[in-house]
């Protein structure tokens, strides 16, 4: 027996990801290569809207292709974009050596001390009690 949803699934802000997931899900269901009706099934059987184009464009890209190397790529990708201050700091002890080792337990020790200052902002009182 199968539950649907009482309303529609909604991705405003990446319409694209439901597909991209449902091809996904699929893969992991033991489909190595889906079709456009497998991945229609599934967006049916939560109440997702299908988009067929889409479905064929995301279809088209992954064609050929094995979804585990296709992912190993994007995570390559993704380690060379900066993510704030933190990337920075990660790069400076690959280029300098083993001299920037001491700061990085420095920010260690920082973090312990903000957060022993953000549990006495609680003075005691929990709100569960």
């Amino acid at each position: 027996m199968q539950l649907r949803p009482t309303r529609k699934v909604r991705t405003a802000l990446f319409p694209e990801m439901k597909v991209v997931a449902a091809y996904l899900l699929a893969v992991l269901g033991g489909n190595t290569c889906p079709s456009a009706d497998d991945l229609k099934n599934i967006l049916g059987s939560v109440g997702a809207e299908t988009d067929d184009d889409r479905i064929e464009l995301l279809l088209s890209q992954l064609k050929d292709k094995d979804i585990t190397e296709v992912i190993a790529a994007g995570r390559e990708k993704l380690a060379s974009v900066p993510a704030g201050g933190g990337a920075v700091a990660v790069a400076a002890p690959a280029s300098a050596g083993g001299a920037a080792a001491p700061a990085a337990t420095e920010t260690k020790k920082e973090e312990k001390v903000e957060e022993k200052e953000e549990s006495d902002d609680d003075m005691g009182f929990s709100l569960f009690d």
